[in-house]
């Protein structure tokens, strides 16, 4: 399972290769209790097909009601809805929520198979659109933060997929893997136990063929990546730990009871790991909601990643830099 994102460009690639007119709305800014964050896309064909959503409410039927008219904007441009109480009534827009749009008549797809490329190959990209003349460009950048708009300027940002690598095919494992890809996470799987891997059932994870510390430095996790050892089994977990306690990665967890934890960081001591890289590791895996069953302990390892993923992406996004 891809991002939402992913999916709303896939399908603009394929509506407009199959000839069909499409805009791309952005989520650029909110107020209030708006339900979608800024970056949020939603694409709607001239026919009222769309995919993806700004709202949550009615405003997907209002735009899909004007591209069936023929009333969408021929050139880029910003529309806001929920200015008025009567506004946020009529369009479901939580009290007072209010949203800034942009929106972009898309042509050609060329550039946006560039972009799905970028993102595949694990960049930061961030796309400009001329509000004025329609031109848009495509950068590998740095952390910028949220959408804007920037003179005649918007720029959006579309980053590496949050990648969830699980080390262990054991039914925690398998739970995990599941949710996970709801959550918009790619989710890689390592176990080099034969009987382990002939029996897992979970479609849409990708898998390693790899020991565990060879798997972890296969995948170079970045700061888009999180790592987690379910195996219960010192021998495997240990092994994925010592590599992924050094990399770039959001989020290294370990299954195991506080007393278990406190034993696998003396281990981890007698490597060339510092205090401060073992300081990283989050053991007990989760957060602490009495989960017993492999399911509740998924749901606290997930809420975790919620967590920290949402204070990753804060940190990811520096303030905004003047144009040159």
């Amino acid at each position: 399972m891809k991002s939402l994102d992913w999916e709303v460009l896939t399908r603009v690639v394929e509506w407009l290769d199959n000839g069909y007119k499409v805009h791309l709305f952005t989520v650029v800014q909110t107020w209030g209790s708006a339900p979608r964050l800024p970056g949020a896309l939603l694409a709607v064909r001239e026919d009222g097909h769309l995919i993806g959503s700004v709202s949550g409410g009615c405003v997907e039927d209002d735009l899909a009601d004007k591209a069936r008219h023929r009333q969408l904007p021929q050139l880029p441009s910003v529309i806001e809805y929920g200015i008025s109480s009567h506004d946020a009534q009529r369009f479901g827009i939580p009290c007072g929520g209010r949203l800034q749009i942009a929106v972009e008549p898309l042509h050609d797809a060329a550039q946006i198979k560039s972009l799905l490329q970028g993102i595949e190959q694990r960049k930061l990209i961030r796309r400009s659109v001329h509000l004025g003349s329609g031109r848009a460009r495509l950068a590998e950048v740095d952390p910028e933060g949220p959408p804007r708009i920037e003179d005649d300027w918007f720029h959006s940002y579309f980053g590496p997929q949050w990648r969830l690598l699980i080390i262990g095919a054991n039914q925690l494992g398998s739970v995990l893997a599941s949710m996970a890809q709801v959550l918009d996470f790619d989710v890689l799987i390592c176990d080099p136990r034969v009987e382990m891997r002939e029996e897992w059932h979970v479609e849409g994870a990708g898998w390693v063929y790899a020991m565990p510390d060879d798997a972890v430095l296969e995948i170079d996790p970045d700061a888009y990546t999180a790592i987690v050892a379910v195996t219960h089994d010192p021998k495997l977990d240990d092994m994925a730990l010592l590599e992924a306690l050094k990399s770039d990665a959001f989020y290294v967890g370990a299954l195991g009871s506080q007393k278990n934890q406190e034993k696998r960081r003396e281990r981890m001591r007698m490597f060339d790991l510092s205090e401060a890289e073992i300081a990283t590791l989050h053991g007990p895996v989760g957060l602490p909601i009495g989960s017993r069953t492999p399911a509740e302990i998924a749901i606290a390892i997930l809420a975790e990643l919620i967590q920290v993923r949402a204070q990753q992406s804060k940190r990811n996004q520096a303030p905004a830099k003047c144009a040159a």
